[in-house]
């Protein structure tokens, strides 16, 4: 066996998935409490502005959205404008024809999923793309549901399932991967120090303070 500096499979690059965001609604948020609105918000933020800045096709999609529940985070939407939103009755995601339309366009078999709430509009579609030999990740940390048990017992069922779970910092810096990067080394850093909490500051602190950057570039 020999070692070898080449990154292992089961991480993700900009242009190996699709991002799919599922009903990041004002009706839905209301009754989220395993994550607070702030950080919620926040952390939608962080990996839609992700995804569009590493150009990773991505799915928007509501449910009700005029009738019911509202529109998408604006956090959401500011990041891909002009892109069409794809509007449900179904609350499986993997059950909307236009959905599966749009990932087959789309044609990969590697699919990250955020959305409310964790244990019926995640979990649904997570484990249907599964039974049809689709890869799936789940951002966790910007998904939420009614209470910490719903949350937490919907990611345990799925990860039981064969889901990977990450977190929206971790999806950023898993595009970026390397600070040698200089291309997208900016656009990271940048989207980091708006959106990455404490990470962020310290970004912000040593850029300014010591004139610093990741790896020294």
């Amino acid at each position: 066996m020999t070692a070898t500096p080449t990154p292992g499979s089961k991480l993700i690059s900009p242009t190996d998935h699709a991002l799919v965001l599922i009903d990041f609604q004002s009706q839905m948020s209301f009754a989220t409490k395993s994550i607070d609105a702030v950080t919620l918000r926040n952390n939608a933020a962080l990996i839609s502005h992700a995804a569009k800045g590493f150009g990773v096709p991505t799915i928007l999609t509501t449910v009700a959205e005029k009738s019911f529940s509202g529109p998408m985070f604006s956090e959401i939407t500011d990041a891909f404008p002009g892109q069409k939103l794809i509007d449900r009755t179904s609350m499986n995601t993997w059950e909307d024809a236009a959905v599966i339309d749009e990932v087959n366009r789309i044609g990969k078999t590697r699919l990250v999923f955020a959305g409310l709430w964790t244990s019926v509009c995640i979990v649904g579609p997570t484990l249907s793309a599964i039974d049809q030999g689709f890869e799936t990740y789940v951002i966790a940390d910007a998904c939420g549901d009614v209470s910490d048990e719903a949350h937490e017992r919907a990611m345990d069922r799925m990860i039981q399932a064969g889901v990977r779970p990450m977190t929206s910092l971790q999806y950023i810096l898993e595009l970026q991967r390397d600070w040698a990067r200089t291309e997208t080394y900016d656009f990271t850093t940048g989207v980091a120090k708006k959106y990455g909490g404490a990470y962020g500051l310290g970004i912000v602190y040593a850029k300014t303070m010591f004139g610093a950057s990741e790896g020294g570039h």
